[in-house]
């Protein structure tokens, strides 16, 4: 009798499983007392939530368990559009645990462990569920790993566009995550208040370039692929992770303060963007000299041709800006994000104006000091401009739906309670305020009330009225000149 042969697996699948082979060593946690292994306490434990009941998104995100570190290694062949994947997931549980959730949207799940012993896995829609072999007490840091593979897909957001997720290119791909894109590409506990450090090592056929956030650790050929390893150490909300694979012309500088630079840049739009590009260091020094040190250990952007991207976003140390869209006003508003979205982060998707109000108030802070219309000038402007229509159809802090937390209020509105901010207080106590803010969160999580209780208490002034008016107030508020 014949036997058929079973096929071989993609060679980029085979070189990730060599270069992985090590992730499943022992398991992790057993300890030791006069050379007899010690018997751990029986711990009766409870299955993590399987949501954390954001406002806008109730299934995003898990319970039970904070994420330290993600160690991704991917290797993806751009001609099938497959993707072969292992999740190292290192993790404490903050209660006892007999099973927890990570999401992971699409892919084939191929086998999971949980410090180094094969964990049961189950699968309902995103929710991808791991029961480990013994249940893990309160305070346990452990390690999951998963292993997976096939075609990655696009996420359809609330208002119905499918522009995030991984995004195939002309010449590979690009993972754009806001606000759930990014449990296309990997399993994950995907709610911005738990951040983590990042290790993203990526496999791709010769002649294309991997690129992500951090800093490039080291880049290798082998068995005819290249090797790309980045390294975040400082903590990142899974949206703000990104993969870019493609042909692109890689350049590292400095600023003139010492910041490294590393720009990947589209090389049919090399010449288009290169004086905007060139920009950048100069942009960051403003930043520092604005909102405070510099967060992170590296800075850069990368650029894509028009039409592989539709938006500009935020990628921590690294923001994405197609072509078509890069200007000096966008670079001042990806870089600030910086500052405002990646270092200081969200607590849930209802406080997306302190991202994109202050975002959005950068770039009226680098007209006023660059010859350009101040910001009570620009203030004004937007106030008059639209006398019934979208600018007033919610308050910055309140969307109605999970479809409007990018829509238009949340940006001019939430730039518009800045500057009220800074009339308020002037100028002196403004930037003072502004700079102790990214510095006492730096690196957390911050939610509406977290900032207005900070203005108050570091100015001594009640804003009650002005929050009532221009943060919660519905309509078109009125306004003194």
């Amino acid at each position: 009798m014949k036997t058929l042969a079973r096929p071989a697996a993609p060679v980029a699948a085979v070189l990730l499983a060599a270069l992985t082979a090590c992730t499943d060593g022992g398991a992790a946690g057993s300890g030791t007392a006069g050379g007899v292994k010690a018997t751990p306490a029986r711990v009766h434990g409870t299955a993590g939530a399987p949501g954390l009941h954001d406002p806008y998104f109730e299934d995003l995100g898990n319970g039970g368990y904070d994420v330290r570190h993600y160690a991704l290694m991917l290797a993806y062949d751009p001609a099938s559009g497959r993707l072969d994947g292992t999740a190292e997931i290192t993790a404490r549980a903050t209660q006892d645990l007999s099973s927890f959730n990570l999401d992971l949207a699409g892919m084939r799940v191929t086998g999971a462990t949980v410090d180094g012993r094969a964990a049961v896995v189950s699968r309902s829609g995103q929710e991808l569920t791991l029961r480990p072999r013994d249940d893990l007490g309160k305070g346990k840091t452990f390690r999951a790993v998963v292993r997976y593979s096939g075609t990655p897909e696009r996420i359809t957001d609330a208002d119905g566009t499918t522009h995030e997720g991984w995004l195939k290119t002309a010449d590979g791909v690009i993972a754009l995550g806001e606000p759930t894109g990014s449990m296309a590409w990997f399993p994950g506990n995907h709610h911005p208040s738990d951040k983590a450090s990042y290790d993203i090592t990526m496999v791709v056929p010769e002649g294309l370039k991997a690129v992500s956030n951090g800093r490039l650790v080291s880049q290798r050929s082998v068995s005819g692929r290249s090797v790309f390893h980045w390294r975040s150490d400082e903590p990142m909300a899974s949206y703000l992770a990104t993969v870019a694979i493609g042909k692109y012309d890689m350049k590292e500088s400095r600023t003139p303060s010492g910041i490294p630079v590393l720009t990947a840049v589209d090389p049919t739009v090399a010449g288009q963007v290169a004086a905007e590009v060139a920009r950048l260091p100069e942009v960051v020094e403003w930043g520092v000299k604005n909102f405070g040190p510099y967060p992170f250990s590296s800075t850069g952007v990368i650029v894509e041709r028009a039409g592989d991207a539709a938006y500009a976003l935020e990628t921590q140390t690294r923001p994405v800006i197609p072509a078509d869209g890069l200007d000096t006003t966008t670079l001042v508003h990806e870089l600030a994000h910086e500052w405002f979205g990646d270092s200081v982060t969200p607590k849930t998707w209802r406080d997306m104006w302190l991202n994109e109000g202050f975002a959005t108030y950068a770039e009226w802070l680098w007209s006023e000091d660059h010859g350009g219309p101040s910001a009570e000038e620009t203030f004004l402007a937007r106030y008059e401009q639209d006398r019934n229509a979208s600018l007033w159809s919610f308050a910055p802090a309140d969307p109605p739906t999970a479809a409007s937390i990018s829509d238009y209020p949340v940006y001019v509105r939430g730039a518009m309670v800045v500057h009220k901010v800074r009339q308020a207080l002037g100028d002196e106590a403004f930037f003072d305020i502004v700079r102790g803010w990214t510095k006492d969160h730096r690196y957390a999580n911050a939610s509406t009330d977290d900032f207005t209780s900070y203005v108050e208490a570091r100015s001594g002034q009640d804003l009650t009225e002005m929050w009532d008016t221009w943060l919660y107030g519905k309509g078109k508020p009125v306004t003194s000149r």
